[in-house]
């Protein structure tokens, strides 16, 4: 097992302002690089994770091998399989009423990008899958082969941001009548043949994290996490997200913005707070980025952003 670092994990740890006997809930715990940190510093956490046959595995064999102190700190973290969506009913459904810190690391994880058997990646050949879930019945090639032509433009223009498309979409559905799509390799090809290669990103790029989005309900999920874990957190608790992709990280900039609301001046005079509930507060009103030394370290944090807010 390669040796995980966690992204802009000082920053996050800060962010939380992690607190001995404090009670924090990872929607995203991946390979518990950011929950380690927080559990040496006295915190309690729930780790949530939809990806049992890794993520869930490889941390609950880590809690088990735990020796000394590091057995002390494992045992204030209770793993449970679920999505970030749903964290604060599987919160509620451990006996936490109320949470010191949540955190959201988002999109998919570094090792699910080196597995190629998980299909998220188009660097090495893989059967085109994408789920962070394996028991969820959908596959990346379930779209590409059986959805409509105007549905994957759909796809890969909400999901995707991608200008191409149409053309991109009428390629998949020409092609797969004459050869269905099966892996990754394959479906980026196609891609690459239809709009060429421009630039440093592979042209496919946006065509997969638009499929992974849809396969997973990231966005979906990201949502009700968000409306959620805000109100979960007890008053002067953090909420941190880390995103790595403009349209997560606009929705998460939106929703805070809207929870930090603002004051407006009143025609008869003083002012008044407009914004949605429950109240929140910008703990850093502009996203937090790597810096220089972490990006030429970790090539995934040149991609993140950070944002936290406090309940009021």
């Amino acid at each position: 097992m390669t040796k995980h670092v966690p992204v802009l994990l000082q920053e996050t740890l800060d962010a939380l302002a992690v607190k001995a006997g404090g009670v924090y809930v990872d929607g995203t715990l991946g390979r518990a690089g950011h929950t380690t940190e927080i559990l040496k510093r006295g915190g309690v956490v729930l780790g949530i994770d939809r990806d049992d046959q890794r993520a869930i595995a490889e941390v609950t064999q880590q809690k088990a091998a735990a020796q000394g102190p590091e057995a002390a700190w494992y045992a204030n973290l209770t793993i449970k399989k679920g999505c970030h969506g749903d964290l604060s009913e599987i919160a509620k459904a451990q006996g936490i009423e109320e949470a010191d810190g949540i955190l959201l690391d988002l999109g998919v994880s570094s090792p699910q990008l080196d597995e190629a058997d998980r299909g998220f990646s188009f660097r090495a050949d893989g059967p085109l899958d994408m789920r962070m879930d394996r028991t969820r019945s959908v596959t990346a090639a379930d779209v590409v082969n059986t959805y409509g032509e105007s549905e994957l433009m759909d796809i890969f223009r909400t999901y995707g941001e991608e200008p191409n498309a149409r053309r991109i979409a009428k390629a998949i559905v020409c092609a797969r009548a004459r050869e269905r799509f099966s892996s990754t390799l394959q479906l980026a090809g196609l891609v690459e043949k239809t709009v060429g290669r421009h630039g440093a990103h592979h042209p496919a790029t946006r065509v997969f994290q638009a499929l992974r989005m849809l396969v997973n309900d990231e966005i979906g999920e990201l949502m009700r996490a968000l409306e959620g874990g805000l109100a979960l957190l007890k008053s002067g608790g953090r909420f941190v997200v880390l995103t790595f992709e403009s349209l997560t990280d606009r929705r998460v900039k939106r929703f805070f913005a809207a929870h930090a609301g603002k004051m407006v001046s009143l025609q008869e005079g003083g002012e008044r707070w407009e914004g949605e509930l429950p109240r929140a507060r910008l703990v850093a009103r502009h996203a937090v980025t790597a810096t220089p030394e972490e990006m030429a370290l970790n090539a995934r944090s040149r991609s993140a952003k950070l944002r936290v807010v406090e309940r009021m």
